[in-house]
């Protein structure tokens, strides 16, 4: 028996062998992969991205087509790298390093050799083609943006990095990506689905057709269109009036949530990051250190809030029962607490109730109020938390779950975040700037619109977004769920009255429209930077936030001004036109708009309040002005401009 043992254990073994590949041929597909078979070439079929409208149905964003050169290294044979290059456009050291970059990557898997070739030099190029082994050429789309606007709220696309090649395997070396704006918001909506073709090759590594007649093959998916909330017209008025600027502005329409103009200046061209330019545009925009074009004021500017935030420090006093809305207060051009004081524009001696004391931005009545507050149960610790709590229902201090691409939370402190200054016992007087929006808060553009929408709406807000519809498609439930905010609905009937007589007969009644009734808060924000070790106050922030109309509101909007000056100088007037320009359609008030076409802050961005220029050295920018009068007939109707 010994001496057949041997043969009898080859025999098993072999059987065993036997039966785990015929296991694997026929009724496993585990051990095997086309992608990972060398015999076969994989080729790419890149979808339509879908295209992006604004709320009306104006195309905003299409597609061109576009061709890559791909390589496959391992596939490289010798050629002619002069005439190659000549074709390509690019030099032989250029060549070699796009040739060493293709190979770290993979050399049998394709990459992309030269991106974005225009129509000419593809019709030249793919005559030759076949002369250079291991590259080929493949066709995708392109961005095409049917307008000069809304750069910030479109964003743009571009090639994907390994980091996010390693956490998404659907993208390869070479694809593109939504990079910012709704492109990244929605790209998994927009990028549809890649369908792939499977090339069967000889041992001549040779193609010799569709591998097993195109069984495995897949066509691709087109990505869907999109609706965003964005009125085109709204967003490029905007986007004139903030020429040679500096800011955010964010209007929304309180009864949806839904964004009609997002914009932050200065801005650019769309399509100056389209194709193969955007590389060095980027570069030109992103390195521009002063005008920051590419930072989205709107969202990402966070600022102190200024006299917006009386508003809540008044609805607060309401809510916690410190005060009654027609007590009055008196004040003496300002308000002293300890051996310090407060000033206020106020004419000494002047009382106010809750509704004057909006119409006039009293200091001296919110520093009041605000002391009340906090010293409720006579601990300011305990009172900065119910403070907090309430402000935060509003939305500050987050961002806001909507469904933009970037974002600040802001801030808004609590007695964590004082504990951390005054680890013992502090006073309310120690953070008496809050109830003016100085101090310690800190807010975005959108979040002001929000608290906006919020007062509207009475007592609720909904949450701010971007996207309207989706071809085939919903959008999710959170958008028209209402968020209900701490404060009962009764007490914003004081508050919205006192913002009607900010336009009737307060700081803003200069800028009032005929035939609409506007409620609305001025704001200027004292501005301090540190020069040579000496702090020092630069040319204010100009910020106003309204609403209209009044009873039936249609609109909310928060404007920021970087340098403005005060409230109503700059951001005032903008907000007045946006308003009539979105509710009427046309502008009465041409006198304002005339103002701000002529007026610029261009020099006023490092300005002490001294008058002496504080040199910052400014770059050159990139189409920064954000548009001029006639570009504004980009979304013309009948010959008729907007």
């Amino acid at each position: 028996m010994r001496q057949f043992l041997l043969f009898i254990s080859v025999v098993i073994v072999g059987l065993l062998f036997t039966a785990r590949l015929f296991y694997l041929q026929v009724y496993s597909s585990d051990g095997y992969s086309l992608f990972d078979d060398n015999a076969i070439r994989k080729v790419y079929n890149y979808p339509k991205r879908g295209f992006v409208y604004d709320r009306n149905g104006k195309l905003l964003v299409a597609n061109q087509p576009s061709y890559d050169v791909m390589v496959i290294p391992r596939e490289v044979k010798p050629l002619d790298t002069l005439e190659f290059c000549q074709l390509l456009k690019i030099d032989n050291e250029q060549f070699k390093k796009r040739l060493d970059k293709a190979k770290n990557y993979s050399f049998r898997l394709p990459s992309v050799f030269v991106s974005q070739l225009s129509k000419e030099d593809y019709a030249i190029l793919q005559e030759k083609m076949r002369k250079y082994e291991g590259f080929y050429i493949q066709r995708r789309s392109l961005r095409q943006y049917e307008t000069t606007i809304g750069a910030n709220v479109l964003g743009d696309i571009g090639e994907v990095n390994y980091a996010i090649i390693d956490d998404d395997p659907y993208y390869k070396m070479g694809d593109l990506i939504g990079k910012q704006g709704v492109e990244s918001s929605y790209e998994t909506v927009l990028r549809g689905k890649k369908g792939i073709q499977f090339i069967q090759k000889d041992r001549f590594n040779r193609n010799i057709g569709p591998y097993k007649n195109g069984t495995y093959d897949t066509i691709p998916e087109p990505g869907k269109d999109i609706k965003i909330t964005i009125d085109a017209k709204l967003q490029a008025y905007g986007e004139l009036l903030m020429q040679n600027k500096r800011g955010g502005i964010i209007a929304l329409e309180p009864q949806t949530g839904e964004i009609l103009a997002m914009i932050s200046a200065p801005t650019y061209d769309p399509n100056a990051l389209v194709g193969r330019k955007r590389s060095k545009n980027f570069t030109k925009l992103y390195y521009d250190t002063i005008a920051k074009p590419l930072f989205n004021r709107s969202l990402q500017g966070v600022y102190e809030p200024g006299s917006p935030f009386k508003l809540l420090t008044g609805i607060i006093a309401l809510q916690e029962a410190v005060i009654d809305p027609s007590e009055k207060i008196t004040c003496y051009r300002g308000y002293k607490y300890g051996n310090r004081f407060m000033k206020c524009h106020c004419v000494s001696g002047t009382r106010h109730d809750m509704v004057s004391a909006i119409e006039n931005s009293c200091n001296a009545y919110f520093a009041s109020t605000y002391r009340r507050i906090l010293d409720k149960n006579g601990n300011a610790s305990t009172g900065i938390d119910r403070w907090s709590t309430h402000l935060k229902s509003f939305g500050l201090g987050s961002y806001l779950n909507n469904d933009l691409s970037v974002g600040q939370p802001g801030r808004i402190p609590d007695r964590e975040y004082y504990s951390k200054i005054y680890p013992n016992t502090f006073y309310s007087t120690y953070t008496i700037s809050n109830a003016i929006g100085q101090g310690e808060v800190a807010t975005t553009p959108i979040q002001l619109a929000n608290v906006v929408a919020a007062i509207a709406n009475r007592g609720h807000y909904f949450t701010p977004h971007i996207i309207k519809s989706i071809t085939k498609d919903t959008i999710p439930d959170k958008y028209s769920t209402p968020n209900y905010t701490t404060i009962d609905k009764k007490h914003f009937d004081p508050i919205v009255e006192g913002m009607y007589q900010v336009y009737k007969k307060g700081t803003a009644s200069y800028l009032k429209v005929d035939g609409i009734d506007i409620c609305g808060k001025t704001g200027t924000v004292e501005n301090f930077t540190t020069i040579d070790g000496v702090r020092t106050q630069l040319t204010d922030h100009s910020i106003f936030v309204a609403f209209a109309p009044k009873d039936d509101p249609k609109i909310a909007i928060a404007v920021f001004v970087e340098n403005g000056y005060w409230g109503s100088r700059f951001a005032g007037k903008i907000a007045s036109l946006m308003i009539e320009k979105f509710i009427k359609g046309t502008i009465s008030r041409t006198d304002l708009e005339q103002w701000l076409l002529t007026h610029s802050l261009e020099n006023e961005y490092a300005k002490p309040q001294s008058g002496e220029a504080f040199g910052i050295n400014r770059q050159t920018q990139l189409q920064v002005v954000p548009v001029d009068k006639e570009a504004l007939t980009i979304y013309e109707d009948n010959n008729e401009k907007l």
